[in-house]
């Protein structure tokens, strides 16, 4: 979670969308100002749609990194590179995995097909990730 984001920018973001909305409805019921109220609609969603796009643009490119990183870890530790299976989520978690676990915990995530939670608490030693917003 990165607070000036999650609790700041995105809140005012809807906030301001939301007013725009009520300000364009009253604007209805009056003479002349509606294009003016609908601009600020357009404008208000126009940013807010384009905020939470610039969000899941970051965080799509940060799971590709990721993707790539455990893949070298992978194969730096056993010669292969990750199975084609393990889907983006698995592993996200499987990164916390310590270099001694990593290897047999990816193999057990695709033989059981483990979802993320149950890759976390099968976890022993946990290698933290402080880089991932």
């Amino acid at each position: 979670m990165v607070p000036g984001f999650h609790y700041v920018l995105a809140p005012l973001a809807l906030l301001t969308t939301l007013s725009a909305v009520v300000y364009w409805v009253l604007s209805m019921f009056e003479e002349g100002s509606l294009f003016s109220s609908s601009l600020i609609l357009l404008v208000a969603l126009i940013t807010t749609i384009g905020l939470f796009f610039t969000r899941m643009f970051a965080t799509t490119v940060q799971d590709r990194a990721v993707r790539a990183e455990e893949n070298l870890r992978y194969y730096t530790l056993t010669g292969n590179l990750l199975d084609d299976q393990l889907t983006i989520k698995q592993i996200v978690a499987l990164r916390f995995a310590s270099d001694e676990e990593f290897p047999d915990l990816c193999r057990k995530t695709v033989e059981e097909n483990l979802t993320p939670k149950e890759i976390k608490k099968s976890i022993k030693t946990w290698k933290a990730d402080h880089n991932r917003v």
